[in-house]
């Protein structure tokens, strides 16, 4: 799995191919990746968003409430 810091240099890689109208990318691996169409880099992009979020998210905290009826006799 990526760390958010590879995601972010892959995204910003990706814009900067998409914003200059080029349609391949080289990844940190060095390998190149090949979009067909604008809109498809688009749907890359947003991807790549959505997953440096949720790896940037902080874990929510969770309380539990533990509660019971007394009954007073």
């Amino acid at each position: 799995m990526a760390t958010a810091e590879q995601l972010q240099k892959f995204r910003d890689s990706l814009f900067e191919s998409r914003m200059s109208g080029a349609r391949r990318v080289r990844d940190q691996n060095g390998e190149e990746i090949e979009y067909r169409s604008d809109s498809e880099m688009a749907r890359a992009l947003a991807a790549s968003d959505a997953e440096i979020a949720a790896l940037n998210q902080r874990p929510r905290r969770v309380v539990y409430f533990n509660t019971s009826k007394g009954i007073d006799q």
